[in-house]
């Protein structure tokens, strides 16, 4: 009985390792590199925190699929990358360009910081003004 629970929990975590595709897309180590170097730039739309490398979601199974089918039609990576904004927009990509659109999201971590500091300044300044002792304590001041 033993042996029966430890294969059954044995086969259910192994087949997690096998969950994301672990074979080789490319027999070519030079195409390889550059579908994996791909793969990692593009974000899974379901899982949000990883690439379509890391995840093993089906969209990111069939976004990967997709991906070997456009680099083995021989699109460059410009063409594959437009190709994927264009049918998902710019949150598919893990470092959207800079644009009109993107400012925000581009400016978010300096502006947060600026404002925490001046916010810090305002606080600072407004407690440096305030004197030592309290005037409504009736223990101080009465020695």
């Amino acid at each position: 009985m033993k042996q029966l629970l430890l294969t059954a929990t044995l086969i259910l975590f192994g087949l997690q390792a096998f969950a994301i595709d672990r074979a080789p897309a490319f027999d070519d180590p030079e195409m390889q590199a550059r579908y994996e170097h791909l793969a990692r730039e593009l974000r899974c739309l379901q899982c949000r925190s990883e690439s379509i490398a890391d995840s093993n979601a089906q969209l990111a199974t069939d976004l990967r699929r997709q991906l070997r089918e456009l680099m083995a039609a021989g699109k460059s990576d410009k063409e594959i990358m437009q190709y994927m904004t264009d049918r998902y927009g710019d949150y598919v990509l893990y470092k959207p360009p800079v644009s009109p659109r993107t400012w925000l999201l581009w400016a978010a971590p300096a502006l947060l910081v600026i404002g925490g500091g001046i916010t810090a300044a305002i606080v600072i300044s407004r407690k440096s003004k305030l004197s030592d002792t309290d005037p409504d304590d009736p223990g101080l001041g009465d020695s």
